[in-house]
C-alpha cells in the first residue's frame, strides 16, 4: 500500500505527539501543521518524523 503512518513531533520540546497517515507516492514532501503540544501547553509548529 501506498498509505504509510507517520508521526509528528514538537520543534520546541521533541516530544511525539500526533500520528497519522500519508500518501508517501503522491506527498514526498514533509508536511508540518501548527497543532496544540500537551507538554508546552501552547500551539507550535509539529514536523513529520521517520
Amino acid at each position: 500500500m501506498a498509505r504509510e503512518i507517520i508521526t509528528f513531533q514538537c520543534t520546541e520540546c521533541k516530544n511525539k505527539n500526533y500520528t497519522n497517515t500519508k500518501n508517501k507516492k503522491l506527498t514526498t514532501a514533509r508536511l508540518e501543521f501548527k497543532k496544540f503540544c500537551p507538554f508546552c501547553r501552547v500551539h507550535k509548529p509539529h514536523k513529520e518524523i521517520k
